[in-house]
């Protein structure tokens, strides 16, 4: 249940619980994600990965990322940059849905929201976060209260409240562009890596066609062929294993976005529009 008790404590800090803050990086606004941090992040985690590689050099799987040119790097470096992505956007929507805790509204059952009460509620908010322009629900709620109490026309909340969060819902699909561009990137660096093996292979393979005839040497680089097929095509099964990982949890992570945008919803329905009162001449209106 929302608590009611406004103290002198702030109760969600967006300066302090960022994530993107905390790593000293300028956060993205609501639940977007600075580039750069993600960027620097994914670099680490690829950094990481290959240090682990290290002592494992001699298996199979270190040999499929560090023996096959350049395409598993680029693979691993895209894939740890679009975890950083969705691992960042996870921290950052835990702390948006903190706003949906806070009552904005005075303990009072009686209380209804008016041109002339609404400043009340702007001044709660104000107390309830230290900057409500960092906080989706609440710049939602102070944009569409800046209008009842600038204009006094408490029919127009509803719909700038609609209006923000049509808006909001396009903003956070576009914060995803970058994630679905990952995700359509790595399984063709894959499929690159493979059509390059393959060209190798053929290459070879008609390389030998060209300098003998001997039967016995056909066979023995016709084997060097298949084998190096194999290995091409591993780097196709690791983009799109990669992709799949990325894939599931973008969707997860946007399912929960979607359900926090539909719970901001429903709060400025239950604690906005829900309680304001229409008046039968407000202060504007009469022109």
């Amino acid at each position: 249940m929302p608590r009611d008790d406004l103290d002198l404590e702030r109760r969600v800090s967006w300066f302090r619980d960022d994530p993107e803050q905390k790593l000293a990086f300028r956060g993205g606004r609501f639940t977007r994600v600075n580039t750069w941090c993600a960027l620097v992040l994914g670099i680490v985690g690829t950094c990481g990965f290959y240090g682990v590689m290290v002592p494992l050099r001699n298996t199979y799987f270190a040999v499929s990322f560090t023996q096959r040119g350049y395409v598993p790097y680029a693979i691993v470096f895209f894939s740890f940059w679009s975890l950083a992505i969705i691992v960042l956007k996870h921290f950052k929507l835990r702390l948006q849905r903190q706003s949906l805790d806070v009552q904005i509204l005075p303990g009072d059952p009686q209380f209804v929201l008016t041109p002339s009460t609404s400043r009340e509620v702007t001044q709660r908010i104000d107390a309830a976060c230290d900057d409500p322009a960092r906080f989706l629900l609440f710049n939602r709620i102070e944009v569409a209260l800046s209008n009842l109490r600038n204009l006094g026309r408490v029919t127009d909340v509803d719909e700038i409240l609609r209006s923000q969060a049509s808006s909001d819902e396009s903003g956070m699909e576009t914060s995803y562009a970058l994630l679905q561009t990952f995700i359509w990137a790595i399984p063709v660096l894959g499929f690159i890596g493979t059509v390059e093996g393959l060209a190798k292979s053929v290459g070879g393979f008609g390389d030998v066609l060209a300098t003998t005839k001997e039967l016995a040497q056909i066979k023995d680089s016709l084997k060097v062929v298949t084998g190096g097929l194999s290995i091409a095509f591993e780097t196709t099964l690791q983009g799109l294993l990669a992709a799949l990982v990325i894939q599931l949890l973008v969707t997860a992570l946007k399912k929960a976005e979607e359900e926090f945008l539909d719970d901001c919803s429903e709060y400025c329905v239950r604690n906005i529009v829900g309680r304001l009162k229409l008046t039968a001449i407000e202060p504007g209106e009469g022109a």
